[in-house]
């Protein structure tokens, strides 16, 4: 308990789905699903993970054009993906963007989280899928945050932040995202996963 973090550092679905991290049986269906969810990353997902922004909340009319000149403003744009369905071809209402250097990755998390695009307030964060260990998306049960209706809140990310155990006799939580950003350490602990220096290398080589 010693090193409690209001963000997952590993993805668990059975703790996601705990408001402080703690529970000990699954309290909906769709947790036991991601518990037994066994997910690996797409293969055809590319570009660096780790200057890669999920974009979420989006409106279903806001396209490409659009997302490239709000988010071109926090730094040079790699690669821009608005998901759509491969049926219809309409929105998904999230996207990826990609950036060329790290400190527009971390101005445009600070900058354009709840930022009002097209009439609808957008969420915005470090991709999960290809970072936080562990990872298991919505649809097989797992993901982060959510809204109340669904039932299925998911807690450890930015939107909706473990709350400190009532027996931990710790102060109340404080803003983890008051500063905006993190430095590379907090950045890295944030996400969990094994990305250091050497590690960040390989992944380059092999692309």
């Amino acid at each position: 308990m010693a090193e409690w973090s209001p963000i997952a550092k590993v993805y668990e679905p059975l703790r996601a789905g705990s408001i402080d991290g703690t529970d000990v049986e699954p309290h909906d269906r769709a947790v036991w699903r991601a518990m037994g969810a066994r997910y690996r990353p797409s293969r055809g997902v590319v570009g660096d993970p780790l200057l890669t922004l999920f974009v979420a909340r989006l409106n279903p009319q806001t396209r490409e054009e659009k997302l490239h000149q709000v988010f071109s403003q926090y730094g040079d744009i790699q690669r821009l993906r608005l998901v759509r369905d491969v049926v219809t071809g309409f929105s998904k209402g999230y996207a990826f963007i990609e950036y060329k250097e790290e400190r527009a990755v971390f101005r445009a998390r600070r900058d354009a989280n709840k930022l009002v695009v097209d009439q609808q307030e957008v969420f915005v964060d470090f991709e999960q899928e290809r970072t936080l260990r562990g990872w298991v998306p919505r649809r097989l049960g797992g993901g982060l945050g959510g809204k109340k209706e669904s039932g299925q809140l998911r807690f450890g990310g930015r939107d909706r932040p473990f709350r400190k155990p009532i027996n931990l006799g710790l102060d109340p939580q404080r803003d983890w995202d008051r500063s905006g950003g993190r430095s590379r350490d907090d950045r890295d602990r944030y996400r969990g996963s094994d990305w250091n220096s050497r590690g960040r290398r390989a992944h380059r080589d092999r692309r």
